[in-house]
């Protein structure tokens, strides 16, 4: 044999190419969809019907609800699981998740510590220009 023989040619379809995962069918689409007009149905009719009034408790269950709908559109949408690419897409997606939060939360950290230690102080007491602001001439 040559190598002339061996030799895979443009038009040629070899089968050595990996299985990117799992894609999904017809049915797993559908069951993605109705679960993201449950996951933005509920969270719109918890509002707009006053069932959640509190702020920091309506603040936290739409927010529950975001990150649901987020894992329905990557697992059902994008297709990350384990198996994709050895499971380096999900773990790349962590870290990403990870460094982002702990950016959001440094970023928090030091806007609330600046604004503890940078303003004036908020007891009652009206800060006033100094005395030689309002001499006259």
């Amino acid at each position: 044999m040559s190598a002339h023989d061996t030799a895979i040619h443009p038009g040629d379809h070899a089968d050595d190419h990996q299985d990117d995962g799992p894609h999904s069918s017809f049915s797993g689409y559908m069951v993605g969809f109705v679960l993201s007009v449950i996951l933005t149905a509920i969270p719109f009719w918890l509002v707009m019907a006053g069932v959640v009034t509190h702020r920091p408790t309506a603040v936290l269950v739409l927010g529950a609800f975001a990150v649901a709908q987020i894992l329905v559109h990557m697992v059902c949408f994008l297709h990350m699981n384990g198996k994709v690419e050895g499971g380096w897409t999900l773990l790349s997606t962590i870290f990403t998740v990870v460094f982002v939060a702990i950016a959001i939360a440094g970023t928090l950290w030091v806007m609330f510590h600046m604004n503890e230690n940078m303003m004036p102080a908020h007891g009652g007491h009206a800060v006033h220009p100094p005395a030689a602001a309002h001499a006259t001439p």
